[in-house]
């Protein structure tokens, strides 16, 4: 196979990127601090924090607390609100070379569907990502991703006013995942997102109080690696024709790799940017490096090569 041409770049569906590899939501800041720290034209794309519709101050602090395999946390959302970071956040993120994807989230239908509508047409927007791991103020529920069709109802609405691809974040609590991301895709998701980091707590022993300010938080960093890579998998196999982004537990390429070889089409580095803003690069050299090393000609060439067991029954026997 002498004479392959190799290129890092990946096409998710029309979404052309540089390379495989995405800094996840929340963890670039405004689009100001990793000024210096990294070339941002080396990475595939940048996922922004997730935006409301109004400005949120965030949950008390501490926000952050470690875990044996990665952290907990709560930020509470904090952002400017959807005007603001118009103004200010988005231009500033779109003079950094490398395409943007907003996340944005929220309590309620509206809200999801205006601040789309805000998002067409601004420069520099490239997708829009599907946070739906808030509560539900309409219907007074403690989740609006735990309930399949309300989740369902909000990308639908969001895909119907983009002009832009709308990646679903698809929430670590769901009963039925592959069904949910089916019924994503059908009202008109262009990718999937997996997944949203799942509910979790620390606990500070030496002063006997919640390791968060918030009391409760989210799960993130290498013990999410297995979770992300069966739900890759499973849905992959599923909707092998959907653009999976691979997030949770991608520290190296040899991460990478893996999540691609699940079937994933992506992947967002997170955790690992927060201790190394350089990580998504290295992740992505070493992604190039196992295509030399196997000569393959891409990324997309790994994309579910997976070499399973016999299947029985629909069940992969182990």
């Amino acid at each position: 196979m002498a004479g392959v041409r190799r290129s890092i770049a990946v096409d998710l569906g029309g979404l052309v990127l540089a390379t495989p590899v995405m800094i996840a939501s929340g963890c670039a800041g405004t689009g100001r601090e990793l000024a210096g720290l990294v070339d941002t034209r080396r990475v595939g794309a940048i996922v922004t924090r997730s935006i409301t519709l109004r400005p949120r101050r965030g949950d008390p602090t501490p926000r952050i607390a470690e875990t044996p395999a990665g952290i907990t946390w709560s930020t509470g959302m904090q952002n400017p609100g959807i005007e603001t970071f118009l103004s200010e956040e988005l231009p500033r993120f779109a003079k950094v070379g490398t395409a943007i994807i907003v996340s944005i989230t929220g309590g309620t239908l509206e809200e999801y569907v205006r601040i789309t509508s805000l998002l067409q047409g601004k420069p520099g927007l490239a997708a829009i990502e599907v946070r739906l791991s808030e509560p539900d103020e309409e219907l007074d529920r403690p989740l609006l991703g735990a309930h399949p069709e309300r989740a369902v109802e909000i990308v639908g609405a969001v895909a119907r006013t983009s002009m832009v691809p709308v990646f679903a974040k698809l929430p670590a609590v769901t009963t039925d995942l592959v069904e949910m991301a089916r019924g994503m895709v059908r009202a008109g998701a262009h990718g999937l997102t997996l997944l949203d980091a799942p509910p979790a707590m620390s606990v500070d022993a030496s002063t006997l109080r919640p390791g968060l300010g918030a009391v409760t938080g989210w799960l993130s960093g290498p013990a999410m690696k297995p979770v992300t890579l069966r739900a890759v998998f499973e849905v992959a196999r599923a909707l092998p024709e959907t653009p999976i982004l691979a997030v949770g537990g991608v520290r190296s390429g040899e991460d990478a790799v893996e999540m691609l070889l699940a079937g994933a089409w992506a992947v967002q580095v997170g955790t690992a940017t927060l201790i190394d803003p350089a990580s998504p690069v290295g992740v992505a050299r070493g992604v190039a490096a196992y295509l030399k090393e196997k000569r393959f000609g891409s990324p997309a060439e790994l994309r579910g090569r997976l070499r399973v067991p016999a299947v029985l029954g629909g069940t992969v026997r182990a």
